[in-house]
């Protein structure tokens, strides 16, 4: 396996430089802004990498106002006692892409917010403080106990809310495979502990947060 060097300068050789590889990558929040964040923002976030799963992200970007204001606000407490009567409204509302297995998913996800909010405070608290070096196993908190948020669309909500994450796209993968960390896309949890355990390597050696090393990563592929 290359050290984290090795791979930026593979990047930054394709990307015309490390300035210009530097200007690519997006650094996450820190624990306390993430913790601030409140958590209708974190289920509107679930709820936006769901709906995009499947579609163009263009489609659901131009329909969200739609969908905030269908699902008020996304205030967990509120969206996780719908019952059949919100969910016939959701289901005729042509504002939002009418999917009812989807759109019941927001509902378990607001369910899911909810209890965290009460173990901890409240759920952007028990993200804020889930460790770096454990991605994985948050992974595997947001499969477990919510709806349809397991490998790439938990991943990307938590990237774009801004936890320090890595995403297991195409390229990344590519380049995991290229070093020796996986033989094929990771699924298995003797896998998936081998890309936390790689991860966690380069954050060693780099000082870097998830984001960023999983951001060289892919930009390290030719594509």
């Amino acid at each position: 396996m290359r050290t984290f060097d090795e791979i930026f300068a593979l990047a930054a050789e394709r990307k015309g430089g490390p300035e210009a590889l530097e200007a690519q990558l997006s650094k996450p929040l820190p624990a306390a802004e993430l913790a601030a964040i409140p958590d209708d923002r974190w289920l509107s976030m679930m709820a936006k990498c769901l709906f995009q799963a499947g579609f163009h992200w263009k489609v659901i970007e131009a329909k969200w106002p739609g969908f905030e204001a269908a699902f008020e606000g996304f205030d967990p407490a509120r969206v996780s006692f719908y019952g059949d009567d919100e969910i016939d409204r959701l289901l005729s509302d042509k504002g939002i892409v009418r999917n009812g297995a989807k759109i019941m998913a927001v509902v378990e996800n607001a369910r899911f917010l909810t209890e965290l909010a009460a173990e901890h405070g409240s759920a952007a608290t028990f993200f804020a403080d889930w460790p770096e070096d454990d991605f994985n196993g948050l992974m595997d908190v947001l499969a477990k106990r919510g709806s349809r948020l397991g490998s790439a669309t938990g991943q990307r909500a938590m990237r774009w809310m801004g936890k320090s994450s890595y995403i297991l796209s195409k390229d990344v993968i590519a380049r995991l495979i290229a070093e020796g960390v996986v033989a094929r896309a990771p699924t298995s949890k003797r896998d998936l502990a081998a890309v936390q355990a790689a991860f966690n390597t380069w954050r060693e050696q780099s000082g870097r947060s998830l984001s960023e090393i999983s951001r060289v990563l892919a930009l390290s592929v030719e594509s």
